[in-house]
């Protein structure tokens, strides 16, 4: 259900305890809020939610490719996540 988006930008805000995941489109901000709640046992702050639309992008071979709407929910924590921590 939940999946992390590990990018430059999610790991910086990661440091402030602000953690990125993509969640299906239909999840309420509840809803996420009560996940994240139970699969991590964390307290959970606040959440952000974007809705990035789906289209078609064309290859460079030119063969067209749809893409899917998906949403992405930022998730302000208490505690820190393990999952988001960088290795040196």
């Amino acid at each position: 259900m939940l999946k992390p988006v590990l990018t430059e930008k999610s790991l910086k805000e990661a440091k402030n305890n602000k953690y990125t995941f993509m969640v299906p489109t239909t999840f309420t901000k509840g809803q996420i809020k009560s996940l994240v709640a139970k699969t991590f046992k964390v307290k959970v702050l606040g959440i952000a939610t974007l809705n990035m639309k789906g289209g078609t992008k064309r290859t460079a071979r030119g063969i067209i490719k749809t893409i899917k709407p998906v949403k992405k929910a930022i998730v302000e924590t208490v505690e820190k996540l393990d999952l988001f921590e960088e290795k040196k």
